[in-house]
This record gives C-alpha cells, sequence and structure tokens, in this order.
C-alpha cells in the first residue's frame, strides 16, 4: 500500500469530466493518491474510476439501472447520497484517508457535503460549489467543511475556474500532507456557548476551569454554533454542557436570523450530560439591517451592532415564552437523566442589557425568573443571583457548578 497521503474525490463523470480529470492531475502533482467516487447517474463512466457509479449503488443496495429507474432526481439522489457515504467510510476504514475534495452544483453539492459530514471533524473538506457564494448553511451545517465559490458555472474550465480548481486542489493537497488525526486530550471536557456580549463572563470561567484541568470548547452561538455544540456532545464524552448563550433558541422561537432549529441544546439532556443553563443573550433577537428589523419586529427597541445585524430587545412576553419552551425542552429531552441547574442573574442578561448597554431593563429579568419557576420540572437546581451575568460573581457560581458535577471525572484523569 502506498505512504502517500489519500485524498477521495467526489465528481460525477457523466457531467464534469474535465473538472475531474484537472484535479485529479493537480493533487496527483503533489504527491497525493486519489480515490475518485463517481455517483454519475445519466450514464455508466471510466472503468478505471476506483468506486464507480455501479459500486455507489450496490452499497445502497441497488444496481445503477434501478436507480436510473426511478426517473426522480430527488429519490435517485437519496440513494446514491446513502452508497456514496457507505463507500467512503469503507475505503476510510480500509485504507485511510487525509483528506476529501469535491466539485458541484446543488446536487453534487448536496451529496458531497453529506459525505463529508460523515468524517470526524479536523479531517480536511473542500468543497467546490455553485452554492458557495451565500447559501452555504444547508450544506455545511455544524461541520468543518471548507467552500470554495467557482465565479462561474461549473462548465469546463476557463481562466476563472482553472484557478479556482487548482487552489481548492493545493489546498486540500497540502492539508492532507499535514494531517495526522488528532490525540483526544486525556482531560474532561466542558462545551460552552458564548458572544461577545457575555465574553467577560465565559472567559472568566473559560480561564478558571482551564486552570483546574479541563479542556474547554466554545461555540459562538450565531445560528450554526449550538448545533456544531450539540453534535460535538453527540459524539464524543462531554464531562458537562455550560450553556450560557440561548439568543439561537430565543430566535427560532421569534424566527430572528440566529435559529439553531428546534432540537437546540437537547442533546446533552438526553445523553445525561450534566448542564448548566444560563439565559446569557436572552434580552435580544437578532435581526438583518434596522430597516428590516423594524419591519419585523415592530413596537420594539433596537440597537444597531452595524449595518447587517440588529440587536432587538426581548419583552416580556417573549421571555415568558422562551421560559416555557426552556421548561418544556428540558422535561421532554430527559425524563431527566442527567443534572440540570438554571442560574438566573437577575441585574442584566448581556452587556447590552447593562447600565453601560442600549438595551438596559432592569425590569425584566425577574419577568424570565418568574416564569422558569412555573415552567422548569422540580428537579431541575433553579438559582438567583443578584449580579449581572459578566459579573465576577456569576462565573465563579459556574465553576463551582461544574466542578461539583464532574468530581467523578476529574478524579479520573489525575
Amino acid at each position: 500500500m502506498s505512504s502517500k497521503p489519500r485524498v477521495l474525490m467526489i465528481i460525477t463523470l457523466d457531467t464534469k469530466a474535465v473538472e475531474a480529470k484537472f484535479i485529479r492531475e493537480v493533487l496527483e502533482s503533489q504527491g497525493v493518491d486519489v480515490v475518485h467516487l463517481d455517483p454519475s447517474i445519466r450514464e455508466s463512466t471510466d472503468s478505471r474510476v476506483e468506486i464507480p457509479p455501479e459500486a455507489v449503488a450496490a452499497a445502497a443496495g441497488k444496481t445503477i439501472q434501478e436507480v436510473r429507474d426511478l426517473k426522480h432526481e430527488g429519490k435517485c439522489q437519496a440513494v446514491m447520497i446513502e452508497g456514496a457515504v457507505k463507500c467512503a467510510l469503507k475505503v476510510h476504514a480500509e485504507q485511510g484517508l487525509s483528506g476529501i475534495i469535491g466539485v458541484g452544483g446543488s446536487m453534487g453539492t448536496a451529496l458531497g457535503t453529506v459525505v463529508m459530514g460523515s468524517f470526524p471533524y479536523g479531517l480536511p473538506k473542500v468543497m467546490v460549489s455553485t452554492m458557495a457564494s451565500g447559501f452555504t448553511k444547508p450544506f455545511i451545517g455544524a461541520k468543518d467543511i471548507n467552500m470554495f465559490n467557482p465565479v462561474c458555472d461549473i462548465a469546463g474550465l476557463n481562466s476563472i475556474t482553472r484557478d479556482v480548481f487548482r487552489n481548492a486542489a493545493l489546498a486540500t493537497a497540502a492539508m492532507a500532507k499535514n494531517y495526522s488525526p488528532t490525540r483526544v486530550e486525556p482531560k474532561p471536557l466542558i462545551a460552552m456557548t458564548t458572544l461577545s456580549t457575555i465574553d467577560r463572563c465565559t472567559v472568566n470561567v473559560r480561564k478558571q476551569l482551564e486552570a483546574k484541568g479541563y479542556e474547554v470548547m466554545v461555540f459562538h452561538t450565531l445560528g450554526t454554533g449550538g448545533m456544531a455544540m450539540d453534535q460535538i456532545v453527540s459524539e464524543r464524552d462531554v464531562a458537562a454542557v455550560v450553556d450560557t448563550s440561548l439568543v439561537e433558541i430565543n430566535d427560532f422561537l421569534n424566527n430572528g436570523l440566529c435559529s439553531a432549529g428546534p432540537d437546540r441544546a437537547t442533546w446533552a439532556i438526553g445523553k445525561g450530560v450534566p448542564v448548566i443553563f444560563a439565559p446569557g443573550n436572552a434580552d435580544f433577537m437578532v435581526a438583518g439591517p434596522i430597516d428590516q428589523a423594524k419591519s419585523m419586529f415592530p413596537n420594539h427597541r433596537y440597537h444597531m451592532h452595524n449595518h447587517a445585524l440588529t440587536a432587538v430587545r426581548t419583552e416580556a412576553g417573549e421571555l415568558q415564552a422562551l421560559a416555557k419552551h426552556m421548561g418544556g425542552l428540558i422535561a421532554d429531552a430527559a425524563k431527566t437523566r442527567g443534572p440540570v441547574s438554571f442560574f438566573v442573574p437577575l441585574k442584566g442578561f448581556s452587556h447590552h442589557d447593562s447600565p453601560d448597554g442600549y438595551l438596559h431593563d432592569p425590569s425584566l429579568p425577574p419577568v424570565f425568573l418568574a416564569a422558569l419557576k412555573e415552567a422548569l420540572p422540580a428537579s431541575v437546581d433553579l438559582r438567583e443571583f443578584d449580579c449581572h451575568i459578566n459579573d465576577a460573581q456569576f462565573a465563579d457560581a459556574i465553576v463551582e457548578q461544574v466542578l461539583a458535577y464532574t468530581r467523578d471525572k476529574r478524579t479520573a484523569t489525575v
């Protein structure tokens, strides 16, 4: 077996043979072995391809003709995605991959990124896609996928696409040649959420925990951050979750820009991982430019964060809805397998909600607390603090609770 790094190349030869040949040549010129996975449907292709369409279809339990006979692009693709994932993981298990590169439009991108998403964080993943100019969230999700915008359609080589394909292939080769699977640190892992508006709290917590021998992963909650954290929790042995930024949940409830969907925050509870919640950033929803924000959320208070984003003050009804949602989420997800705490700072939920901020309203944290008392299951450790979320007192309380929840895991790693 070759000692060269091995890259999986996902390109359909029935529509992109010229591009596939070019990218393969660039990869091989950099000392990389190529395994070409071809999920073409329209016609059989080069028999020298390492994983031809027939093998992809067979991995999903069908012949390629049976796939074609479906005569529905969505149904055909579903079969080929299933087969492509199985083929890719089989190659990785048997030979070891050091990177993946794909090229495609919306269909090729959908297939390629699902395959990439089945691989661990850290393994290089590059997708050259016509969707890369802005419509990326459905494809990248919470995974570490790099996307290149080909600028032109993927329809042969020209002076622009040739450079884009070359750059993508060179980047993939360079990463593959330097790839080494990350060794998991023998430290208890803490997952934590944040935004810059509560950084004083979360940085304080992180530094204290790191000084005590923990690994701390911090996730930026602008839509995909919380999703990424939930995925890490599902895949790894996480000692505790410190979920101090709930803006993605608030935005889900109110159609804000940073929604992470209905399942946000359910993984840790359902898995039995200890969780400490705090209503960080629950004082606002995220909207677009100020005029759009006023149209979406009339009769609210606004802070223009920049020309593209506006923080919209949550009012009593929205905070009560958030409390009710959190109570239901905790009760439904757990029944409850792991310990859950909810810490509420009564003097403000973010920098915006402070005397120095732009959306401060000291009357509203008690409204949230009252609603939370009604909504939470009796098993939840609900505590109120006469301080702001960014005060040292609050960070210290979180650290103390993490230590209490993870005492056994800390002892096991010493």
